[in-house]
């Protein structure tokens, strides 16, 4: 149910006198919403408050003309299990498919003898050897480069991700100490890397690569293998996500900053919104870092400056809509240009007309995101033309950019320690976003985790019995 205002209300309101507890979740994206569904599910009473006029935080969905438009690309793993809970849980598995089997078709245009088409795909083997075959024949590494890659890659099987030496180096830098020649970190673990952790191997954390690279292709056959919404993401993280709240009864608040947040003697906090103080008995924060720095009480962490100092790191996405169809694949990845990853956005977006829509994914964008479009125009259209024959001569009908100068916290070396856990120093305040201490580097998967995280950290204080989604009860 929606007011006119845009503020989702639960269908009935409880009438009882005797009411469970109230927790506020204050920020409306993948973290603020698993967290609020784990309080719900549990029997607690919650009220979400989000100040964009929807959900989804910055995995979101907009109009532009006909097309409904994603600001970004977001893919997630199979071994991604937190974020498949997510789509489970609202009912939307069947429409963010994973591929059946690992397989990217990676083109290289600067090759000496021309473009050449590799891909990087698993098969049915136990672990490593189900890359084997694939890497045997990888077109964009030599002989030697490619069996450097298995020595390397058998030394990262043996690390252990969450030990604070590795946060503390950088990821080229053991590259390096294993073999890994400059091309062989372009066309192969950059290639992975900067998709998934938004830096580049020389600005990466060690410590967050080895996860990334180590629980993505070293822990099961299956555990790369890539889904996608084939819809709008806007239909999951919001239509469908708003839903699941409403049907718990959950106080879902659109249009809604919280402005302050103050903890009383008798334990209770207060949540400062425009035109109205909400009571709480808990308070979780799914916020950025430095929202939450803004909006912590004193005392609740021993140094919240140190939230300011985890960076940020911009992505940007380049969309195109051609007249034509110029790709036949559901997406690729490229080499030897600027381009990275190029995803068909035709169906999801709902063009119609015969056209195709491109939407090209940027990870790492510090040097283009501020760039004019007229200038991104220049840059990308050539360099599609020179991966896409079928789009040199076919017509522009449209051609805009989506910038998110703070999509992600940079995952550089040492961003380890800097990263809070759920719990806080002051009693019933809790912390979500990719940001904190999940483990993970700053994905869909590190902002449910984190959800859970607090949920279940504000569960156990209330002395409410709860299941984790991925473990046993506790």
């Amino acid at each position: 149910m929606t007011d006119d205002d845009g503020a989702r209300r639960p269908a009935t309101a409880r009438t009882d006198t005797d009411r469970p507890p109230h927790v506020v979740v204050v920020g409306g994206g993948l973290a603020g919403i698993t967290a609020a569904l784990q309080l719900a599910d549990s029997g607690v009473r919650v009220t979400l408050l989000e100040g964009r006029p929807r959900l989804g935080g910055l995995a979101f969905s907009f109009r532009r003309g006909e097309l409904t438009v994603d600001n970004g690309q977001h893919v997630y793993l199979r071994c991604c299990t937190a974020y498949r809970w997510f789509l489970d849980r609202v009912e939307g598995a069947a429409l963010a498919p994973l591929q059946r089997r690992l397989d990217v078709p990676v083109l290289d245009v600067a090759h000496p003898r021309g473009p050449r088409l590799g891909r990087l795909r698993r098969s049915g083997l136990p672990v490593p050897l189900h890359l084997a075959a694939s890497l045997a024949t990888y077109p964009h590494l030599s002989l030697a480069e490619r069996a450097s890659v298995g020595r390397a890659a058998l030394a990262l099987k043996s690390l252990d991700p969450a030990d604070p030496a590795l946060d503390g180096i950088d990821f080229a830098t053991w590259l390096g100490r294993h073999g890994q020649s400059a091309r062989t970190i372009e066309a192969l673990w950059d290639l992975v890397g900067v998709a998934t952790l938004n830096a580049t191997a020389p600005h990466a954390s060690m410590g967050l690569a080895a996860m990334v690279f180590k629980t993505g292709l070293l822990s099961e056959p299956g555990a790369a293998d890539i889904g996608w919404a084939h819809v709008p993401l806007g239909e999951l993280h919001d239509t469908l996500a708003g839903k699941a709240l409403d049907s718990l009864g959950v106080r879902t608040a659109l249009r809604t900053k919280a402005e302050r947040i103050t903890r009383a003697e008798s334990g209770r906090w207060t949540v400062e919104v425009p035109g109205e103080r909400i009571e709480a008995d808990a308070v979780v924060l799914a916020v950025p870092q430095r929202e939450t720095r803004d909006l912590l009480p004193e005392g609740a962490l021993d140094d919240p400056d140190r939230l300011l100092d985890i960076g940020t790191a911009p992505i940007l996405n380049v969309h195109v809509v051609y007249d034509r169809k110029v790709l036949r694949q559901p997406f690729f990845a490229a080499l030897g240009t600027p381009v990275q990853w190029v995803f068909d956005r035709t169906d999801s977006s709902g063009l119609k007309g015969g056209g195709q829509y491109l939407a090209v994914s940027q990870s790492a964008a510090q040097d283009d995101v501020d760039l004019p479009v007229a200038d991104l125009r220049a840059r990308y259209l050539p360099e599609l033309e020179r991966l896409l024959p079928a789009a040199r001569g076919a017509g522009i009908r449209d051609f805009f950019v989506t910038r998110e100068r703070t999509a992600t916290f940079a995952p550089s070396p040492g961003v380890g320690r800097l990263r809070p856990g759920a719990r806080t120093h002051a009693p019933g305040l809790y912390l979500a976003g990719a940001w904190t201490a999940t483990g993970w580097p700053a994905t869909m998967e590190g902002a449910v985790r984190s959800g859970f995280s607090a949920a279940g950290a504000a569960l156990s204080a209330l002395g409410r019995r709860h299941e984790h989604p991925l473990q046993e009860a506790v």
